[in-house]
Formats: C-alpha cells, sequence, structure tokens
C-alpha cells in the first residue's frame, strides 16, 4: 500500500509554489530580457496539488477534485496527482491533457503580483529563474522604446484580473474555514497491480455539516454567490475516478 499526501501545504508556503526568485520587471535592468522560445507546463511536473480561484471552480469540478489545503487556511486546490512528485495531466513531452481546463494558478507563471513594501501598489514581477527567462531571444518583456510587448502587457492584465478572482477566493476559504464545515479526508483507491494508493494532506466539505448549516450563515452565503461554487466542490468528487483511470494508464506504460 501506497502513501501519498497532497501538495496543498506546499502551494500555500511562504514563497509561492514554483516561484524561486519573482522579481519587479524593469524596462531599464530588463530590456533585452525575454521569455525562453517554447516556455511550456514542465514547471508543473514535480506536483500533485495547486491553488485554484473561487471563479474557475465550476470550470475546475469538470477535470479535477476540489479539496482544501489542511493548514487552516482553507486554500481550493486541484488534485493533479495521486502519487508524489506527479502530474497527471502532463505527458513526457511536456503537453498537458487534450480538451482539459487549465488552472489559471498555472497559466499566470511565470508572472505574479508583488506588493511594495509600505505600499498598496501592485508591481508585475516574473520569476527571475534561467528556465523561464534569458537574453536576446524572441519573447522579450520591452520593445526598443522600452516600453512593455504585448506579452507583458497581456501579463498584467492577467495578473490584474487573478489577484481581484484571489481577493474573493481568500473571503470563501476565511468564510468555511469559521464555519466549521471542513473536515480532514483520505481517498483509499485501488490501481494496477492489486495495490491500494492512500491519498491524504487534504480537507473535504463535510456535506452533513453543510446540510446543518445555521439558516443566517447559509442565507449570508446564497446573498454572497457562495453556494454554487460550494456545490462545483461537491460535484468535483466524482473526478477522483478519473484520476485513478489516468494512473493505472501510467502504470501500464510503466511496465509496458
Amino acid at each position: 500500500m501506497d502513501s501519498t499526501k497532497s501538495d496543498a501545504k506546499k502551494a500555500t508556503g511562504n514563497m509561492p509554489l514554483f516561484y524561486t526568485n519573482p522579481a519587479p520587471l524593469d524596462a531599464k535592468a530588463h530590456a533585452n530580457l525575454s521569455l525562453v522560445d517554447q516556455f511550456g507546463f514542465d514547471f508543473t511536473r514535480g506536483v500533485n496539488a495547486v491553488p485554484v480561484n473561487l471563479i474557475e471552480m465550476p470550470q475546475i469540478c469538470h477535470f479535477y477534485p476540489i479539496a482544501f489545503s489542511p493548514d487552516g487556511q482553507a486554500t481550493p486546490v486541484a488534485i493533479l496527482g495521486l502519487r508524489d512528485n506527479e502530474n497527471l495531466f502532463l505527458n513526457d513531452d511536456g503537453v498537458w491533457e487534450g480538451n482539459t481546463y487549465i488552472p489559471a494558478y498555472i497559466r499566470r507563471y511565470p508572472f505574479i503580483f508583488s506588493e511594495l513594501p509600505e505600499s498598496d501598489q501592485l508591481t508585475l514581477c516574473v520569476d527571475m529563474n534561467e528556465n523561464v527567462v534569458t537574453e536576446g531571444a524572441k519573447q522579450r518583456f520591452f520593445n526598443e522604446e522600452g516600453q512593455p510587448t504585448e506579452l507583458a502587457q497581456n501579463a498584467l492584465e492577467f495578473c490584474k484580473s487573478y489577484h481581484a478572482a484571489a481577493q474573493q477566493t481568500l473571503e470563501f476559504s476565511a468564510a468555511i474555514a469559521k464555519a466549521d464545515i471542513l473536515t480532514e479526508r483520505e481517498a483509499q483507491l485501488n490501481v494496477a497491480g492489486n495495490r491500494r494508493i492512500n491519498f491524504s494532506g487534504f480537507q473535504i466539505i463535510d456535506e452533513e455539516k453543510f446540510s446543518k448549516l445555521d439558516e443566517k450563515t447559509f442565507l449570508e452565503w446564497r446573498a454572497k454567490g457562495y453556494l454554487p461554487y460550494i456545490y462545483a466542490h461537491l460535484f468535483s468528487g466524482a473526478q477522483w475516478q478519473r484520476l485513478t483511470h489516468m494512473l493505472n494508464q501510467r502504470i501500464e506504460a510503466e511496465a509496458a
């Protein structure tokens, strides 16, 4: 029997998941800096869970199980794999599973917003990682006049939208954590070779506790529009079976 934990805690640590050295983009210092050519999703290969935002949960639930981090923050996460350091949705060539929604957290990388010290101003940063940025390639961040390129402008707009959605998600997470409707859960899954995997390290909404939620809180959540996202989480439980099927396919390929 194999025991696996989700990366839900790692996804909410001091340094954001995937990022190693985010720094503000600067037109002078980074005049010739570019995103590496053929930048793909290889950076996700070693993780089995990523944070998701509230507004994308209705899409996420059709492809991934949605769980919550067990650290008291109740961060919603999409489960990508059932074994340690494995993303089942990424193939050997770094291509994502076809016809599958890709979480916004992944699509945002390598860009991220950073708050300046003693200021409410948000600054667009990029992860200064040699696997991510390079000098003089095609996908530059600034043009010859020192103005942001379309790549940088699109990244800025995406990060703005992501930041707004993340703030909504923080409020939602705080509400369900305060309501005490989450419960630790361990998924026991049978896989090829008569093996069983215990997947733990995550929380889900306890349906019985949710059904007994006091009327005042329920009506507040309905007014805030939280209910569809809670139901999306509950419906996403059907995707554990999909992950098991994908893992069985990978185990069979490894044995071939």
